[in-house]
């Protein structure tokens, strides 16, 4: 018997933990086949909320925020890169860390089109793998297109201040029910699950929830 599950993905896109729990999670899932019908809901977390114009080196910005040095960070993204490769995500050269306050506002009307999953992937992929800029509004455009969405519907949402309360509504949300790191993985609004976990994490807590649904 198939049984429905509601999943609430809590994440930013400037996360690369974030590309590697949901990469994981869609991994476990297709492992769990007909026994489960899942629905994934995207939410805004930013780990960068004050991050300005043109963004900022990422060795600055993390030597300053967690007190790593350079040849820490380097060892740092050679594991990410070793834990996305095993769950299928390709991690390229992230030089900088950006604002991705738009980049939510656009998450929030792909929900409303339907096409909130594969626009999370695109964009995870254009920066981290493709080192792209994740505020720039071309670049959030042409990920907008690229799953099928209108690409000057988008370009009006950037345009205009359309799902800012929204989005901040939701962010507080999360914060107030004590999410402050990411990715925060609620399933049927009762079970959480942080991190990038392993795929077979994923599998088995998918199967207990199951089994006390």
């Amino acid at each position: 018997m198939t049984q429905q599950l509601t999943i609430d993905f809590v994440s930013d896109i400037a996360c690369p933990w974030c590309a590697i729990g949901l990469s994981s999670l869609q991994l476990a899932l297709s492992r769990l086949g007909e026994a489960v019908d899942a629905r994934i809901v995207v939410h805004p977390f930013e780990l960068n909320p004050e991050m300005g114009t043109g963004g900022e080196a990422i060795v600055d910005y993390l030597g300053k925020k967690y007190g790593r040095t350079p040849e820490q960070i380097a060892e740092t993204q050679a594991m990410i890169r070793e834990r996305g490769e095993s769950v299928g995500f390709a991690f390229g050269p992230r030089t900088r860390v950006y604002n991705t306050f738009d980049a939510h506002r656009l998450m929030h009307w792909a929900g409303i089109e339907g096409r909130q999953l594969p626009l999370k992937m695109a964009l995870l992929r254009a920066y981290h793998s493709g080192g792209k800029d994740p505020s720039d509004h071309e670049v959030l455009v042409e990920a907008a297109r690229s799953v099928g969405l209108d690409a000057a519907e988008a370009g009006d949402v950037l345009q205009s201040d359309r799902y800012a309360d929204d989005v901040r509504a939701e962010e507080q949300k999360y914060q107030a029910m004590g999410i402050h790191s990411v990715p925060a993985i609620i399933f049927n609004q009762r079970y959480l699950v942080s991190g990038g976990q392993p795929v077979e994490t994923f599998e088995q807590a998918i199967q207990q929830i199951l089994s006390e649904t």
